[in-house]
C-alpha cells in the first residue's frame, strides 16, 4: 500500500517525515490553503530521497506556473485538486512532455466525492492522468478532515488506480482492509495527523505507517 503524506511546509517537520520513508510527500501550492508552503526554500527538497516522490498540489493553476514549480522544487508528481477538465489534463501532460525533463512527472487528478458523484465522468480523464485521488467533497479543495462513505467507491467502474483521501486517521485507518479493490493504490494522510495546520505529529504518523504496512495490503 502506497503512503502519501500531504500538506507539509516546515523544513524540520519534513526531515522528520522523510525518516519514515513515505512514498509521496505533498506540498500545497494553493495560496488559499491553511497549509500553503509559501516561503519554503527549494533547497530543502535536496534532503528528500528519490524513493519519496515530491508532489505539488495545485488548484486551477496555469500550466506554465506549475511547470516552473516542477523545475524549481524538482517535483515528481503534480496533483490537480481543482476543477480542471480532461482537456486541460491532456494538454498539461503534453506540456510536461515537451519540457524534455529527464523523468516522467506523474499527474494525479483529485475529485471531491459525495453520494451523487458521477463516476462515469472520469472515463474521459483516464488516458491523461496516472492516478485519481478521491477526497471528501468540500468547498475548501481538501484538508477538511471529513471522511466520506467509502462504500460509494463501489460505483467506480474505471480501471485507473486511485488514492483514498479525506479524514483518514489512526482511528479509522484499519477500515482500509475492507476495501477489496485492486485499483486502491494508496492512502493520503493529512489533517488528522497534525498538531496545527501544516505541522504533522510524527509519532502519530509512525503509528499509522506501522498499521498500514503490517496490514499486508
Amino acid at each position: 500500500m502506497i503512503i502519501k503524506v500531504c500538506g507539509m511546509r516546515e523544513p524540520d517537520n519534513i526531515r522528520e517525515l522523510v525518516e519514515l520513508n513515505p512514498d509521496y510527500l505533498g506540498l500545497i501550492f494553493y495560496p488559499h490553503s491553511k497549509r500553503y508552503m509559501k516561503g519554503l526554500d527549494a533547497t530543502h527538497m535536496k534532503s528528500i530521497p528519490p524513493t519519496t516522490k515530491k508532489t505539488g498540489v495545485f488548484v486551477n493553476e496555469a500550466m506554465d506556473v506549475m511547470a516552473d514549480e516542477v523545475i524549481q522544487y524538482d517535483l515528481d508528481a503534480i496533483q490537480l485538486h481543482g476543477n480542471e477538465p480532461a482537456e486541460f489534463c491532456r494538454s498539461f501532460r503534453k506540456f510536461l512532455h515537451n519540457m524534455q525533463t529527464e523523468k516522467h512527472v506523474e499527474i494525479i487528478k483529485a475529485f471531491g466525492i459525495s453520494e451523487d458523484f458521477d463516476f462515469s465522468a472520469l472515463s474521459e480523464y483516464e488516458d491523461f492522468v496516472d492516478y485519481f485521488l478521491f477526497d471528501t467533497k468540500t468547498a475548501e479543495h481538501g484538508g477538511s478532515g471529513i471522511t466520506f462513505d467509502w462504500s460509494i467507491l463501489e460505483n467506480y467502474k474505471g480501471k485507473k488506480p486511485y488514492f483514498l483521501s479525506g479524514g483518514l486517521s489512526l482511528e479509522n485507518i484499519h477500515g482500509i482492509t475492507d476495501l477489496k479493490d485492486l485499483r486502491f493504490h494508496g492512502v493520503d494522510l493529512n489533517s488528522k495527523f497534525e498538531t496545527e495546520a501544516g505541522i504533522k505529529d510524527i509519532n502519530r504518523l509512525r503509528s499509522a505507517f506501522e498499521k498500514i504496512r503490517s496490514s499486508g495490503i
